[in-house]
């Protein structure tokens, strides 16, 4: 068998009937192995029978058209000849297709598998699963597996599967711009999503790399080891389950969760982000991270003293230590005078970072492995301005939920050749790939800011694999494909050097 070009999905997976009400329902298992093969740049397909009542027959065909498919519609003596005309249409040879079902019997099975096509069958009470051609799952969710192993056996080392762990809203992101598709990419990427409420072992034995959104499992964050958030972030046992199993199967992992950890810090990422001192020079614009001062409650009596110290005046942005995982991860607040901390309903411990007049525009950059992508935002307004805006003639500090109601200067013009020429592309570039070796990442994302008056680049943000959807996906998609493939090539020939070491060392 070739690798998996098309599938054929019949109704007896998809949907479940009421008795009751003689209703019929789509699965949700069915939902989201629909939408993942609508966007799997497979060739789908959805077979019925004659016969169907209206209900039904409406649902499948409203399916259909949801999720793109091609209706086929099954003889049920010989539906093996609408397969065949099926795989005609697509312009693809019978052994590169699958036909899911679980009500087939043994003579139905070798018709369908004597015309080249492979027959999935669903549900362990079936016994033909020792004749040629046909395999069996357990549930719908394992097809993607099943696609997945059928690929390796027919490609071989000349495909790397990349297993991905995100949360799904965020899948369907990826889903919609091709990131993930089924059929391996123009490099040889193909994408299956690993459901961490499953068995992992037979997940994992079908993929070389892990690439994940770990943030988007952390369960809960110790307020008790705040002072060392590495200690104190708390993953789901999915996530946890998964890290193990990773280390003990030496798994390549985009990317270790103890790299991602400092950038939920903001702490941590600020005292790193210090030392970018150490790429500047005096022919160009100067890089840096924002003056800070993180603080474990807003009533101390020196902290007038401890913020001079720190370089910091008044406007201030206060933000959480924590940078994601906790619901209020993203409660901030500007703050313009000394008396305004008093009752700020910022999360303790916080960060006090340099309020910077940048003219209202952020620079929102993209590391994709050794590639470098930038678009150009509104951003929030000149301290001045914002003091106007916020309607409160400066009597209290700007509450706001940064990924919700960020205060955006809306007059601003993104297009200005001015803002434009102020960018120093070569020392933020030059700032990436210093944070790429500093920080061990493979996708990531910073934003920043021109400082307004001393042109000073400022690097307000760090964030692990960001959407990147700024950036459009012709050029986003394959420069995201080639990071996960030189981060794995890169992983294994390390793996083939120790190795290697290992065994001269034992020999000596």
């Amino acid at each position: 068998m070739g690798p998996v070009k098309g599938v054929v999905l019949d109704e007896s997976v998809l949907f479940s009937v009421d008795d009751d009400e003689n209703s019929t329902h789509l699965l949700p298992a069915a939902e989201k192995m629909l939408f993942r093969l609508q966007y799997s740049n497979l060739h789908v397909g959805i077979s019925y029978k004659e016969g169907l009542c209206s209900q039904k027959g409406a649902l499948i065909q409203h399916v259909a058209v949801l999720y793109t498919l091609q209706l086929v519609k099954l003889d049920v003596s010989c539906p093996e000849h609408a397969l065949q005309a099926t795989s005609s249409a697509w312009d693809v040879i019978p052994d590169t297709c699958i036909f899911v079902t679980s009500i087939l019997d043994a003579v139905i099975c070798r018709n369908i598998c004597s015309k080249g096509w492979t027959v999935v069958l669903q549900g362990l009470e079936h016994t033909v699963s020792d004749m040629s051609g046909v395999t069996t799952i357990h549930k719908l969710q394992d097809l993607l597996i099943t696609l997945s192993r059928l690929n390796k056996m027919a490609l071989g080392d000349s495909v790397i599967t990349v297993g991905y762990v995100m949360k799904w809203t965020r899948e369907k992101d990826f889903l919609k711009r091709g990131a993930f598709p089924t059929m391996p990419t123009s490099n040889g990427l193909t994408f299956i999503s690993i459901d961490l409420d499953l068995p992992l072992i037979p997940q994992l034995q079908t993929v070389d790399v892990v690439l994940h959104k770990a943030t988007d499992e952390i369960s809960s964050v110790d307020e008790g080891q705040m002072l060392s958030i590495s200690k104190g972030v708390i993953f789901s046992e999915g996530m946890q389950q998964l890290d193990r199993c990773m280390k003990h199967l030496h798994y390549h992992l985009i990317d270790p969760l103890e790299n991602i950890i400092p950038l939920l810090d903001r702490d941590a990422i600020q005292n790193i982000l210090q030392d970018l001192d150490e790429i500047n020079n005096p022919r160009s614009c100067r890089i840096r991270a924002p003056h800070y001062l993180k603080v474990s409650k807003f009533d101390e009596p020196d902290l007038v003293e401890k913020l001079n110290q720190a370089q910091l005046s008044l406007p201030a942005i206060v933000k959480p230590q924590i940078a994601c995982g906790v619901s209020n991860a993203h409660t901030m607040a500007v703050v313009f005078k000394m008396e305004e901390f008093a009752e700020l309903p910022v999360p303790l411990p916080s960060v006090i970072q340099e309020y910077i007049d940048h003219g209202s525009i952020v620079y929102k950059f993209y590391v994709l492995g050794e590639r470098v992508f930038y678009a150009v935002r509104s951003s929030t307004p000149n301290a001045a301005s914002l003091l106007l805006s916020s309607g409160n003639k400066g009597s209290s500090a700007v509450i706001f939920d940064s990924l919700k109601s960020l205060p955006v200067d809306s007059t601003t013009s993104l297009k200005s050749d001015s803002d434009e020429v102020k960018l120093d592309l070569d020392i933020v570039t030059s700032a990436a790939m210093w944070m790429r070796g500093k920080l061990h990442l493979t996708i990531f994302g910073f934003d920043v800011v021109i400082q307004a008056g001393t042109g000073d680049h400022v690097i307000v943000d760090v964030n692990y694999l960001p959407s990147f959807k700024e950036i459009p996906n012709e050029t986003a998609i394959p420069a995201f494909w080639e990071a996960i493939q030189s981060s794995y090539k890169s992983y294994k020939y390390s793996s083939k050097q120790d190795n290697h070491q290992d065994s001269t060392s034992h020999g000596g």
